[in-house]
């Protein structure tokens, strides 16, 4: 089995649960970190700035635009980057502080990751992904891609939408725009098409906490950068921007200021609203990366000593992590997808029997859940996780879905041999 194939079969189970749907694509990258040291790498390439080593998530979930349900992995990449000769470090010439050293170093890293074409650079992940996801996606009703500030990359917005598929996301940097303004003037002028309280949600150096914010939206025209190749790529894309902004931020704070491009038209404020919502969605897969990471599955802490044998696993991991996921949504009954979208038929047969099991030995604990839906096995799963299916008591979390997980797939193994005779 290889990674690549691994990566293949994510989308599987959810070619049917998107059928008919509004589907919020949802991408992003993240690193997986893991302990290592200069005598031993692990074989692994850097990460963040260099000073740690680990692999490179890039997946695509599948989000129900309405409910915010989960419905499954897309599909993405995943890899380890070859390992670099390391530069010495550049003399500092008497006056020159350590800060413009860094700055300078910075701007001849642009400069060199500027001048490679997309094909070499990992930036063009946002875009492949989007693209071969659309077959995944076919029997969807509508796809928004959805992206952060990464994906802000001129070809994503001119070549990856089509008459069913549109693109969502935050702009990264200023563009010019045709007829002389900027992205970040663009809409100074503009009329408040409304106002409303939001919750902004807590970051690593910020607390949560809520935003009076004011919203605007027009069309704007963006004209091919220079860096980027003529053949193929159109010489202009007109895009709705949506600014939001925070006329008055509590004392201290930073203030607000979103601006989102998008695709799709806004007639109103009620349609611009609605893309924002789209958009909020997005931190369902930095939900993801926490269950995969730290609230359920702690990936970062495998013993498992080669790169090769790490990227299998995280392949793995990140498949069982959307499960969790889903399960961890259906426990209070509320979705939509059928059992076995997700589970195998044996996994299904042995949920069938461990509900009979619970039913019989605990009266005061009844799985009320439709046959057959995700509820009913979520129900089923959390109890073999150690949760003890009380009404009153706390909703069961990531880590219980995680080790209830586990011993279905055990039972699931043994429920594929009962007809096995051995002497």
């Amino acid at each position: 089995m290889t990674v690549e194939g691994i990566v293949a079969g994510w989308s599987e189970e959810t070619v049917p649960a998107v059928s008919g749907r509004h589907v919020l694509a949802i991408q992003d990258s993240s690193e997986i970190n893991f302990r290592t040291s200069p005598d031993h790498t692990r074989g692994l390439g850097t990460i963040g700035k260099g000073v740690g080593r680990g692999l490179i998530l890039h997946p695509m979930i599948a989000v129900d635009a309405a409910s915010k349900e989960c419905l499954g992995l897309v599909g993405g990449a995943l890899w380890s980057r070859d390992e670099e000769v390391q530069a010495k470090p550049a003399k500092r010439s008497a006056g020159t502080s350590k800060k413009a050293v860094g700055k300078e170093k910075a701007r001849k890293r642009k400069k060199k990751r500027s001048g490679r074409p997309l094909a070499e650079k990992e930036s063009r992940h946002w875009i492949e992904t989007a693209q071969k996801a659309k077959s995944v996606l076919s029997q969807a009703a509508q796809v928004t891609m959805v992206a952060d500030r990464e994906a802000d990359i001129y070809e994503m917005w001119a070549l990856v939408p089509s008459p069913n598929v549109h693109v969502l996301g935050r702009a990264y940097q200023d563009r010019n725009l045709v007829g002389g303004a900027t992205l970040t003037t663009a809409a100074a002028d503009w009329p408040v098409l409304g106002t409303r309280r939001i919750t902004i949600r807590e970051r690593d150096d910020r607390p949560e906490r809520k935003a009076d914010i004011a919203l605007r939206a027009g069309l704007i025209t963006i004209p091919r950068p220079r860096s980027v190749p003529k053949a193929g790529v159109p010489d202009q894309v007109t895009l709705t921007l949506i600014e939001l902004t925070e006329p008055n931020p509590p004392e201290g704070a930073e203030p607000v200021v979103w601006r989102l491009l998008t695709t799709h038209a806004v007639p109103d404020a009620v349609m611009a609203w609605q893309v924002v919502d789209w958009y909020r969605a997005r931190w369902i897969i930095e939900q993801y990366f926490r269950t995969l990471k730290k609230q359920g599955l702690q990936i970062e802490d495998s013993q498992v000593e080669t790169a090769d044998r790490l990227l299998k696993l995280v392949a793995i991991a990140a498949r069982a992590a959307v499960i969790i996921m889903q399960l961890t949504q259906a426990r209070d009954g509320t979705s939509t997808l059928a059992a076995p979208l997700v589970f195998s038929s044996a996994e299904i047969a042995t949920l069938e029997a461990l509900d009979k099991s619970y039913a019989n030995h605990d009266k005061l604990a009844r799985n009320l859940h439709p046959p057959h839906s995700l509820p009913w096995a979520s129900w089923i799963i959390a109890r073999l996780g150690g949760w003890n299916g009380r009404e009153k008591s706390k909703p069961p979390g990531p880590i219980t879905f995680k080790n209830g997980l586990d011993a279905l797939r055990h039972m699931a193994q043994g429920w594929l041999l009962r007809d096995l005779y051995i002497p």
